[in-house]
């Protein structure tokens, strides 16, 4: 998972130990999660920092688990290759800059004719921080196994297709594991500009990161508020599966279903919640919760079956944005657009994901795709370009925003809102 600007609070947790390793009355399907995700965790992979060997190896290894339980490859193969560009505004502060990376992608196809052409994405990030120098709440130099953040995801994305291969869904189910997911969500923005199948065909995107250590039996599940149906059939998954269930909230979370989101898309992201050893060297196997990891395995697996069974359309619906927060002593947020940039290029400007409901870019008409070139007098050669052009204004300050689109410059106006909204 990506480090939220919260998750600096962590830093000041003291390590506490985990929980003990797999009890041994863990079941067969229990056991194969746990290899793969020690296998994935181990040192002899360096920490999967994308564009490393570590995260090739892991890579190949989760394209032949994928071939393992069924899958084929897609019509491009197992591996979707892209390459981080220098330019990307996280290019510079992570270092991945002219990265060579890969997502994995396998294809269960679907078994009803007049849905197969409709396509379930299910999804978790296998890279993690290598040493840690980009991303760590500890120390730089220790391997940084990320079992949890996100071995736990990758081994339950495994796990999920073989039990599905063995009685395929009516719709087509496509299972990736994205890389660049720590350096900005960089896989998962590569797929949505390039999906194996076309993205108005994708119905739904679910995405598993960091599920590897419940805790008192609760299980979050963000984007509930995404589509109209899913609070009801989340629900009504867990009568048998019982857990705590925490199931809200938009789909802009820090992880890879945000892509998706920006797309229009209704997605849902599953989650066992923040620990002590969150992006340190500590998150290692013998702290995943083996059992735990594979009931939220099988119950994810039977929210991607119900999705790609579901004869009705779903009811998109694109969230509000939480409530800023409270304004400071010293004059509170700043102005803000309300944009979501795209973090994988620097077309020239600021490439929008996407915008948020209800605020000023949304208001004034600006859409991914948008690549936002000025503001006001300023222009926009770049992300710290648009924060100061943005921080020469004030919260309802009226302002031109000229803009790309298809080619074409267009220019809008739009009142700034409270950095939040």
């Amino acid at each position: 998972m990506t480090r939220p600007s919260l998750i600096a609070l962590l830093a000041t947790i003291a390590l506490a130990g985990g929980p003990a390793p797999a009890a041994a009355q863990s079941t067969e399907a229990g056991i194969r999660l746990l290899n793969d995700v020690r296998y994935l965790s181990s040192d002899e992979l360096g920490g999967r920092l994308t564009g490393q060997p570590g995260a090739d190896s892991a890579a190949a290894y989760i394209a032949r688990r994928f071939e393992e339980s069924g899958l084929w490859p897609s019509p491009n193969g197992w591996f979707q290759e892209f390459t981080v560009s220098p330019d990307a505004p996280i290019a510079k502060s992570s270092g991945l800059g002219g990265a060579a990376a890969r997502n994995v992608i396998g294809v269960l196809p679907g078994r009803d004719s007049g849905l197969r052409d409709e396509i379930v994405v299910v999804g978790a990030h296998y890279d993690h921080l290598g040493p840690g120098h980009f991303g760590a709440l500890d120390s730089a130099g220790p391997v940084h196994n990320g079992a949890d953040d996100n071995a736990s995801g990758s081994s339950a994305l495994i796990h999920i297709a073989k039990r599905l291969a063995a009685a395929p869904p009516a719709r087509t189910v496509v299972f990736v594991a994205f890389s660049g997911e720590e350096g900005g969500l960089l896989g998962s923005a590569n797929y949505v500009k390039q999906p194996v199948f076309p993205l108005a065909a994708t119905y739904a995107m679910v995405n598993l990161d960091m599920v590897g250590r419940i805790k008192n039996n609760r299980l979050i599940v963000f984007g509930a508020g995404t589509a109209s149906e899913f609070p009801a059939l989340l629900d009504s998954l867990n009568a048998a599966a019982q857990f705590d269930l925490k199931a809200s909230g938009d789909g802009w979370g820090p992880s890879d279903h945000a892509s998706f989101y920006g797309a229009g898309k209704p997605v849902l992201h599953v989650f066992t919640d923040l620990h002590e050893d969150y992006h340190r060297a500590s998150d290692d196997w013998g702290r995943i919760e083996v059992d735990g990891l594979e009931r939220v395995a099988n119950y994810t697996a039977e929210v991607v079956r119900a999705l790609a069974d579901r004869k009705d359309p779903l009811t998109f619906v694109n969230v509000p944005p939480p409530p800023p927060p409270a304004a400071s002593a010293s004059g509170g947020g700043g102005a803000s657009l309300g944009t979501i940039p795209d973090m994988t290029e620097n077309p020239g400007g600021v490439r929008l994901s996407g915008v948020r409901a209800g605020s000023a870019a949304d208001k004034a008409g600006l859409r991914a795709g948008d690549i936002i070139i000025g503001i006001g007098d300023m222009a926009v050669p770049d992300l710290q370009g648009m924060t100061n052009a943005l921080g020469r204004h004030k919260p309802g300050d009226l302002v031109e925003v000229r803009f790309l689109r298809d080619g074409a410059e267009q220019k809008v106006m739009a009142t700034l809102g409270t950095r939040g909204r």
